[in-house]
């Protein structure tokens, strides 16, 4: 393909699309996208951003896909029968998945792949912004939002940049890291998720031979994948903050909880690796405003405070909980579930991560399954896992809808509650965590 071809993203508002979508226009080509959430009538932020930065949006009925179109970009999770899909089989164009297509962006770029089963995203932005800061002026292509990055014409998970470093996040979910060869590797660490842990350990072992340069491993990963004793972590709280401190010398943790202490003391690490200076790798994290939606405040209001966060496995659930609860008398937890599989796949685990890390006082409410189409496998799991937790002694309550969960925890929070929203698919669950104090009483 040359500049000013046309590719076409099918389901354009994932994060992960609406990242190649950008990446595309970066890179020269004239990019269109469609979305069922476009068709349901949800005009969701992201389209509003893509539009303006100028990706043409269709409705996804084929009609974006045209005889002169290059290729549609696609995921792991479209459907067989989705209308794109059948209007490109019908007009012969090429169908390349999303990775394939990132990958074919990074020709001719240093590249450095991050990847993990947790603390990918929040890896990738730090180091990309530490790049940054330093005046490499890297490409990143990230699987969430760093808010350094928003604009109005910006989702904000793409860094635009005319440098010779490209740093992206590997997705490990479909295998498609496998994509990517690339220079560098970072693998932050090693859980069931998708896969059974020795497929996962399999995967990235795979993905690791096919780095050309070194591969940075964090501690746990380092442990599973090598047999690596841990090595030390030392945080320090102070009245100016979290510290880390690494080799005798201090660095500002810019985001809560101790997995993020994790996190950025791999990103420290990948940056010295990569040459950035130790003064401006301080600097840079000094600056760093998170990641959106990764134990994002939004709400704060007599005494209480609400968190929205994308966790959706049981690593990330008990990361981020024990992160609410550094500052919270109580933590009222709520999951809404982002598939049918992985709710079955990683059930027993879940229930081992809310027993561990709800004090008794803490609630644990589970909202349904998150249904965005396709042919999975129906089940009532949502509400066994609350019968699963009570029994075993968590106050775990099941939500059946957003109006009752409204109604609910407007008579039940109190000063000092930190409310932690957590899902990975729902558009809806970040709106209504923005809006659940506004009707509490001054």
């Amino acid at each position: 393909m040359t500049d000013q071809a046309h590719v076409h993203v099918a389901g354009v508002a994932g994060v992960g699309m609406s990242a190649l979508a950008q990446a595309l226009l970066d890179a020269g080509y004239r990019v269109s996208g469609s979305d069922r959430y476009l068709d349901q009538g949800q005009d969701l932020e992201v389209l509003q951003r893509l539009r303006l930065a100028g990706v043409s949006l269709f409705p996804q009925d084929g009609s974006g896909i045209l005889p002169t179109t290059a290729a549609l970009a696609v995921s792991t999770a479209i459907e067989r029968d989705n209308p794109d899909l059948a209007a490109a089989h019908r007009l012969e164009v090429p169908v390349v998945h999303r990775a394939e297509m990132l990958a074919r962006l990074t020709a001719g770029k240093r590249v450095l792949a991050v990847t993990g089963t947790a603390g990918k995203t929040t890896v990738t932005g730090m180091i990309g912004h530490l790049c940054a800061e330093a005046g490499w002026d890297p490409v990143v292509v990230n699987g969430g939002v760093v808010n350094n990055w928003r604009a109005e014409d910006r989702v904000g998970n793409v860094r635009r940049g005319g440098g010779d470093v490209m740093i992206l996040e590997a997705d490990e979910s479909d295998r498609s890291l496998l994509a990517f060869s690339p220079e560098y590797t970072v693998i932050t660490n090693v859980t069931k998720d998708h896969f059974e842990l020795e497929e996962v350990v399999r995967l990235f072992r795979e993905f690791r031979d096919k780095t050309t340069g070194w591969t940075l491993l964090g501690r746990q990963a380092a442990y599973l994948l090598d047999g690596a004793p841990m090595a030390e972590l030392t945080v320090e709280s102070r009245r100016d903050g979290r510290w880390l401190v690494m080799d005798g010398r201090d660095y500002p943790v810019p985001m809560p909880g101790m997995h993020n202490a994790e996190n950025t003391w791999i990103a420290i690490q990948a940056a010295t690796r990569l040459g950035v200076p130790d003064e401006l790798i301080r600097r840079g994290l000094a600056t760093f405003r998170g990641i959106h939606r990764r134990l994002e405040v939004v709400g704060r209001a007599n005494g209480i405070v609400v968190l929205d966060d994308y966790a959706h496995n049981p690593a990330k659930i008990a990361a981020s909980w024990l992160a609410a609860a550094e500052q919270a008398d109580r933590v009222i937890g709520i999951w809404r579930p982002h598939g049918y599989g992985p709710l079955a796949l990683l059930f027993d685990e879940l229930v081992a991560a809310c027993v561990r890390v709800a004090r008794p006082r803490d609630q644990v409410i589970i909202m349904p399954v998150y249904y965005a189409g396709g042919t999975a496998k129906k089940t009532g799991d949502a509400e066994r896992l609350v019968d699963v937790l009570s029994a075993q002694g968590v106050a775990a309550t099941f939500a059946p809808s957003y109006e009752w969960l409204t109604t609910y925890l407007r008579a039940e929070v109190r000063p000092g509650d930190v409310v932690l929203g957590m899902g990975a698919r729902d558009p809806e669950l970040p709106v209504f965590l923005h809006g659940l104090l506004a009707g509490l009483p001054a």
